[in-house]
């Protein structure tokens, strides 16, 4: 029997979230930054990386203790996402998704589904992908035509899914299929092995950014999964998809926080360093004043993104359009803050070796990936007017 768990949200002592946070800092600093550059300029997943993240906790860190999760607030994680952020966005975005794989099991996944899949995400001995986006149906996600046909005790399923992080690599695939009438009500999520009879993956995609993961197709022809796959039960896909994405659209967030905190702390080193016409630039009032909107539109940010995942914590009924908020006003910022930290470099800023530009590139797409910010304010707009 499939069904929503609601669990009470964790609350850790100021020293065992130190602690924590410490113990992923360090992770980052240590296990990502020192091959950031290069992971990104050969366009390695680093599986055995992810592995050792793993063991740190954070395949399921918002994922109940039975089945190996952290059992963490999202108020915790998305101080995690920043921390690791800091070391690589692209692979803290990976983990990002990946978590969001592992709480939709862990919400509403059957006790079976749970015990069979989670202790294996949690760990990162396997990854997770989630598959909704389609070639023909991107920011209309309800408008997406992957079948899933009943067969007997079987569902066969048939479409392409498009720009899936992890595809290729994952163990477990959320794959959001239409089971019934079209639009929103008529969409199942089914939970599709990696060897499963009948699915492929497309190239990795040529992209400028996010190159330590890789992005494909998932191609899926007739592939045959038992009823006893589906996530939820038949029609509810579609809500099971959207209430995944507020935390998906706050982790990512956290993400631009990370990338663009550690971008402005260059710039900072950087102005005292360099000097021009006879003096630092940071004696140059209009640098100065560029670093002081850089800091306050990051602590900005934050602000709305710490909100956000407290009123995700709470179940607040306005959780939602917080999210949305969070999500739109923090990416924005996070690329204009690292794009910035770019020119206060120069030329140097364009330069691979600096790093700058990789996280130009890496923050680029937070602006469009798990709802594009246009359609966060259409979710703003249409709650404050009640529609």
């Amino acid at each position: 029997m499939s069904m929503t768990i609601t669990t009470p949200v964790p609350v850790l002592s100021d020293d065992e979230r130190a602690a924590i946070l410490e113990a992923v800092r360090d992770f980052a600093q240590t296990e990502l930054a020192p091959h950031a550059l290069e992971w990104d300029e050969a366009k390695t997943f680093p599986a055995d990386t992810l592995h050792r993240a793993g063991e740190l906790g954070l395949g399921g860190i918002y994922v109940r203790e039975d089945v190996g999760g952290t059992g963490l607030s999202r108020s915790d994680a998305v101080a995690i996402f920043e921390e690791l952020a800091a070391g690589d966005p692209s692979i803290a975005a990976y983990v990002s998704i990946h978590n969001m794989v592992a709480w939709m099991i862990d919400t509403y996944g059957s006790d079976v589904q749970r015990r069979e899949w989670l202790p294996v995400l949690a760990s990162m001995q396997g990854f997770g992908s989630y598959c909704l986006t389609e070639p023909g149906a991107g920011s209309d996600a309800a408008a997406i035509t992957t079948s899933a046909i009943r067969d007997g005790d079987d569902y066969v399923l048939t479409g392409v899914k498009q720009f899936i992080s992890g595809a290729g690599s994952a163990s477990v695939y959320i794959v959001m299929a239409r089971t019934g009438e079209p639009g929103a009500r008529g969409v199942t999520a089914f939970l599709v092995p990696a060897e499963t009879a009948g699915l492929s993956f497309g190239a990795n995609e040529k992209k400028m950014g996010w190159n330590a993961q890789p992005t494909r197709q998932v191609i899926l022809d007739e592939v045959r999964v038992p009823a006893t796959s589906m996530l939820g039960s038949e029609g509810q896909g579609f809500k099971i998809a959207m209430s995944a994405l507020d935390g998906g659209r706050i982790n990512i967030a956290a993400c631009s926080l990370g990338g663009a905190q550690w971008a402005l702390d260059r710039a900072v080193r950087y102005v005292q360093e360099r000097f021009t016409f006879g003096e630092a630039l940071a004696e140059k009032q209009a640098v100065v004043f560029t670093l002081a909107d850089m800091a306050t539109e990051l602590r900005a940010a934050r602000a709305l993104v710490r909100d956000a995942a407290g009123a995700l914590d709470a179940k607040a009924p306005d959780a939602s359009m917080q999210c949305a908020m969070a999500k739109r006003f923090a990416t924005d910022a996070g690329f204009r803050v690292a794009n910035e930290a770019l020119q206060l470099h120069g030329g140097y800023g364009y330069l691979h070796e600096y790093g700058i530009e990789k996280v130009v590139r890496d923050l680029r797409v937070h602006q469009i990936l798990e709802g594009t910010n246009e359609i966060m304010r259409v979710i703003i707009g249409r709650q404050l007017l009640g529609a």
